[in-house]
C-alpha cells in the first residue's frame, strides 16, 4: 500500500512539472505563432485531462488548484485569479460530462473544456476589471476554444498509447485491477 502512495505522490508531482513545463512553453509559443491575447495552444490542459481520465477528480482537482496557486505566486495575484477561475469552471465541466454511463468523445470533452476555461477567465476578468467590456472579446475565446481544445484532444489521443507502455495509462476498457472502466471515448 505504502509503494502504491508513493507511486501516486510522484507521479502527482511530475504531472504538476509537466503542467507547469507545458504552460511556460505555450506562453513562449503563443506569441510566435501570432495568437490574439489570451488565446493559448492549451497544452498544459492535457496533463490536467490526463490526471481526471487516469488517476480521478481529486488529483485533476489538486493540479487545477497548484497551477493557480503557482500563477499567482510567479505572475501576481490576477494571473491566480484567472487561472483557478478558468480551471476551476473547465474541470467542473468536465467531471459533469464525465457523469453519464455514455461517455462524450475526448474531443468534445477537450473543446467543452478549453471554451468553458476561456469563458471562465473571461468572467474574472469582468469582475476584476468591474465592466463588461471583455465579454465583448467572448467570440474570439469560443472560437479559439473549439480550435485549441480539438488541438490538445489531439494531442492526448496521440500520447495515449505511449502512456500506456509505460504503464502510466490503463486501456480505455480497464481500470488497474482489470475491471471495466468509464472513460471517454476516442
Amino acid at each position: 500500500m505504502r509503494n502504491g502512495t508513493a507511486r501516486r505522490v510522484a507521479l502527482g508531482g511530475m504531472l504538476f512539472a509537466l503542467a507547469l513545463v507545458f504552460s511556460a512553453a505555450e506562453g513562449a509559443l503563443a506569441p510566435a505563432l501570432g495568437l490574439p491575447p489570451g488565446v493559448k495552444p492549451g497544452l498544459a490542459n492535457i496533463v490536467v485531462m490526463y490526471a481526471l481520465f487516469f488517476l480521478g477528480r481529486g488529483p485533476a482537482v489538486s493540479l487545477v488548484l497548484l497551477k493557480a496557486l503557482f500563477a499567482a505566486l510567479t505572475r501576481g495575484l490576477s494571473a491566480g485569479a484567472l487561472s483557478l477561475s478558468g480551471g476551476l469552471l473547465s474541470i467542473g465541466l468536465l467531471m459533469l460530462l464525465l457523469l453519464p454511463r455514455e461517455k462524450p468523445s475526448l474531443v468534445l470533452l477537450s473543446v467543452a473544456g478549453a471554451i468553458s476555461h476561456n469563458l471562465g477567465q473571461l468572467l474574472m476578468a469582468s469582475l476584476w476589471l468591474g465592466t463588461g467590456i471583455s465579454l465583448a472579446y467572448a467570440p474570439v475565446l469560443i472560437l479559439s476554444g473549439i480550435a485549441m481544445g480539438s488541438l490538445t484532444a489531439l494531442s492526448l489521443r496521440l500520447l495515449l498509447p505511449a502512456l500506456e507502455r509505460a504503464g502510466i495509462a490503463r486501456h480505455s476498457g480497464e481500470k488497474e485491477d482489470g475491471a471495466p472502466k468509464s472513460s471517454p471515448k476516442p
